[in-house]
């Protein structure tokens, strides 16, 4: 198959080690002279080590230009302001099918750098993508540099020594977790090294900062001072003078060193030219706070395209437009570069939002709370640095605890969701996002893509990679209270301790609306609890001292019901009565939580609020709160003391018979895939089905039905007709030539022109009905599907989703939550069903959807899951080629 190389399907900005940006891009044949003349300034130990001592560069360079453009080699570029600075390429073996040979050189000034590894992994990831499962590379011996990027790159490498100057080296292209390892890492190094001049900058320019208070400009120079900041602010007028008693500079290239940081406040028109000086200067970072582009329509995002296109070009990068800024609380920084009159306190959580105003009264807020951050960011339009970005740089960040985001969009979900399962494992992701009505769904022909609404996809998503989600602010930070002061709990095992029966009782409601258990004390702790509580005191759980417990009392039962080895987390709840101090009793509550490895949480109800002794105890107003709060977290700790899962490698996937079929409907013009292509599609995905044969007429019925075991299913075929039960056509059961006579007639009489024909299939009986399928989302990509099956399922909408790749944990998972499991386990004295075999099924959907993306959305409905094995009964895929036109992202 023929690939068109010049596509930009490929091109990506992604970061290197040092924190800078280099540009990869499929080679076009234009580039003849850019391919020269990077050859022709290669030193000559480069040139010797990539050519082996060959002399005739021009003739070199005519080999790899005329490679671009054939069919199966891939040649990348790598570009710095628009010059070559390194090339990469593979050639398919002729001998050997699924190998191709690599090659790479890299600009003496780049080298060491991290572009080699970064094409490499490129390259890596092009191959794989169309059936090359290995690399082979030929190396002279002291070409120490190469050889440290295969070493170091994570692909199990074999090395063969060839003869006295050269050597072999064998990349297995398999995703591993070693390799998954290597590349995190590399990641979240690159994208600490390219955010640590936002975060610790040593010179700040400030550009638009005005000499009244008021304008944005002057209020971020304003407070850069006030927080304290540590090191130089240099405020950047053209009228020149003293701004908050600093002498101004009319432009940032008048600056007298270098600039880590420049912040920009000034009109929409005039960023392109503050851009321009800012990258003669060398700036490594900019924050552009200046609205007015791609939030304000079409002449708005031509704007923050074109700055876009400046900054990835120098190599640096850019925080906005269209946001509030950025703040550490550091000791050693006190950056406080946003316009917001709060500065919060300092803490271990980090804060991300999409949107500048709602950052102003999240600042407030959290401060009214006393959350301490970390580092806070408003990214606005996040034209470059996105929220995937932030999420590595505090993976690595020893100041952050607990990563807060409030979410209106994604840029790119499946990165999100490789980065959050990695990271929430260590640090914990809590997320708002904005945008839950169904108001934006869009029409489907398919059940599984009219069930996929946005929301039931961004739930799959944080269900899958461990995020926590909240539904509001409020609650954000009700669970951002409990992380950043308590420990995980190990369980879902909760105890409440009060001193009123009736809000206890309200929160034991609570927990188990939300999933949490109240189990009963041990004997030992209820025995102790008896030796100094009331006779009239409940000692079950809840726990009710009554009103008149005295602050020890809250202590001594505290230790005891976080001893209790049936408990995982204590909830204590105080309403103040005449007789009680309340500071005394949060006192008692503090040290009755100390050196405690279960978190214990609070509620005090009463109009002033938490008393400032409890510190380090999360307190809520009400239960209802406490209790939504501690189940999320729990949840979180399930997720985290599960296995991580694997995506499996299928042996006996037959790729080319599918890229065949889906390549020859393309060709067409695309659409739905006839019966007997969809059969060869599911089929080569090792999914069994049954043999559709297809009837153009009533004759032709009767003998496809001859040739199937009886009885049979007729259904009726045609270009009009999608959801067949819905139109009448389906006929089952048929047992004789007659039936099948009957039923073609009665299905042609009522469909007319619309019914092109007929499939015949034997009837498989037993089993249970479900639904398998997958959508390609827009935003998401490909999401999986299993629900309840049959002609009910968008009424029941008994369907669980998981987005792409999955993992056998994930498939697991899915069946598991599905409310017709119990279906698949012999309900009501039924055979049990093979799970196992419906697992394996959505894993080759997921591998399907993967190695065919051009198929926009697959049906099976239903899979019969039989006592043994599964069977597709009916099923449906659509394909359409995909847009070529790409908008450049940042990759690690």
């Amino acid at each position: 198959m023929k690939t068109t190389l010049a596509s930009t399907e490929y091109d990506a900005d992604v970061v290197l080690r040092d924190g800078s940006t280099v540009r990869l891009r499929a080679a076009r044949a234009d580039d003849r002279d850019a391919v020269h003349e990077f050859y022709q300034q290669l030193s000559p130990e480069s040139r010797y080590f990539r050519f082996f001592g060959k002399p005739h560069v021009s003739d070199v360079v005519d080999d790899v230009v005329r490679a671009v453009g054939s069919e199966g080699v891939m040649t990348l570029l790598a570009e710095v302001d628009h010059r070559v600075v390194a090339i990469g390429q593979y050639f398919p073996s002729v001998d050997m099918p699924g190998r191709a040979e690599a090659a790479f050189a890299v600009s003496d000034t780049y080298q060491g750098h991290g572009i080699g590894t970064k094409l490499l992994e490129r390259l890596g990831m092009v191959a794989r993508s169309r059936g090359i499962t290995a690399f082979e590379a030929y190396l002279l011996f002291d070409n120490q540099k190469m050889r440290d990027v295969f070493a170091d790159a994570g692909f199990g490498l074999t090395w063969d020594r060839m003869d006295g100057q050269t050597t072999r080296v064998v990349l297995s292209l398999r995703e591993t977790e070693a390799l998954h390892e290597k590349t995190a890492a590399r990641s979240r190094s690159a994208a600490h090294a390219s955010l640590t001049p936002f975060f610790q900058p040593h010179v700040v320019a400030v550009v638009g900062a005005g000499r009244h208070r008021g304008g944005i400009g002057a209020e971020i120079c304003h407070n850069l001072i006030a927080s304290g900041f540590r090191g130089r602010v240099v405020p950047v007028n053209v009228s020149g003078g003293e701004i908050e008693g600093i002498p101004s500079v009319a432009r940032v290239t008048a600056i007298d060193e270098d600039v880590s940081l420049a912040v920009i406040a000034v009109p929409c028109d005039q960023v392109a030219a503050v851009v321009d000086d800012c990258i003669a200067k060398g700036v490594k970072a900019l924050l552009v706070i200046s609205a007015g582009f791609g939030e304000s329509g079409g002449p708005g995002r031509e704007r923050e395209a074109a700055i876009l296109e400046k900054v990835r070009a120098a190599g640096i990068r850019m925080i906005g437009p269209n946001c509030m800024g950025i703040i550490n609380t550091d000791p050693a920084v006190r950056l406080n570069a946003t316009f917001a009159p709060v500065y919060p306190p300092e803490g271990r959580v980090a804060l991300s939002t999409q949107s500048g105003a709602l950052g102003l009264a999240i600042l407030d807020y959290a401060k009214r709370l006393n959350i301490g951050f970390s580092t806070f960011v408003s990214i606005g339009n996040k034209a470059d640095v996105s929220g995937n970005d932030l999420l590595q740089y505090w993976a690595d960040d020893p100041r952050t605890d607990v990563i807060l985001l409030y979410l209106e969009s994604f840029g790119n979900p499946r990165k999100f969701s490789e980065l959050a399962r990695d990271i929430g494992r260590l640090k914990p992701i809590v997320a708002v996002k904005a945008g839950r009505s169904t108001a934006g769904a869009r029409a489907a022909s398919s059940h599984t893509g009219a069930l996929a609404s946005s929301d039931v996809i961004v739930e799959a998503l944080f269900r899958q990679s461990g995020v926590i989600r909240t539904y509001t602010l409020e609650e954000l930070f009700d669970v951002a209270a409990l992380l950043a002061h308590q420990p995980i709990p190990a369980g879902r095992r909760v105890a409440i301790l009060t001193n009123a029966g009736g809000p206890g009782i309200l929160a034991a409601d609570a927990c188990e609306a939300n999933g949490l258990e109240l189990p009963e004390l041990s004997p030992r702790t209820r025995d102790a609890l008896h030796e100094f509580l009331p006779a009239a005191a409940s000692i079950g759980n809840p726990v009710d001292m009554l009103a008149s417990a005295p602050p020890e009392h809250y202590e001594r039962a505290m230790r005891l019901l976080l001893a209790d080895e049936r408990i995982d987390s204590l909830l204590t709840i105080f309403i103040p009565p005449l007789v009680t101090d309340p500071r005394a009793v949060a006192e008692a509550i503090v040290r009755g939580a100390s050196g405690a490895a279960k978190p214990v949480l609070a509620t005090f109800m009463s109009a002033q609020g938490a008393p400032p002794e409890l510190r380090a105890i999360p307190c809520y107003m009400f239960p209802e709160a406490a209790a939504t709060a501690l189940a999320r977290v729990a949840a979180h700790g399930e997720w985290r003391r599960r296995a991580r899962g694997a995506v499996p490698a299928f042996g006996d996937l037959q790729l080319d018979r599918a890229r065949t079929i889906v390549e020859r409907t393309l060709a067409s013009g695309g659409g739905w895939l006839t019966p007997e292509d969809v059969h060869g599609v599911i089929e080569a995905f090792g999914i069994a089905a049954v043999i559709p044969v297809a009837a153009a007429n009533e004759e032709e019925a009767v003998a496809a039905a001859r040739r199937v075991e009886w009885p049979v299913a007729l259904k009726a075929v045609g270009p009009g007709i999608i959801h067949k039960t819905e139109v009448g056509g389906v006929a089952l059961g048929l047992i004789d030539d007659e039936a099948v006579r009957r039923a073609y007639r009665d299905m042609a009489q009522r469909l007319g022109n619309s019914m092109s024909g007929v499939i015949v299939q034997r009837m498989v009986s037993g089993g249970v009905e479900v639904l398998v399928g997958a959508t390609l989302d827009p935003t998401f990509g490909a999401v999986i599907a299993c629900g309840t099956g049959g002609t009910l399922v968008e009424l029941y909408s008994d369907v669980v989703f998981r987005l792409q790749p999955l993992t056998d944990i994930d498939a697991a998972e899915m069946v598991n939550e599905m409310k017709g499991t119990p279906l698949l386990r012999g309900f009501r004295g039924a055979p049990a069903a093979d799970e196992a075999a419906l697992r394996d099924a959505l894993l080759r959907m997921s591998a399907l959807m993967e190695s065919c993306p051009e198929i926009q959305e697959v049906d099976i409905n239903p899979l019969k899951v039989l006592p043994r094995g599964v069977c597709a009964l009916d099923a449906r895929i659509r394909v359409e080629r995909p847009r070529q036109a790409r908008s450049r992202r940042i990759s690690y």
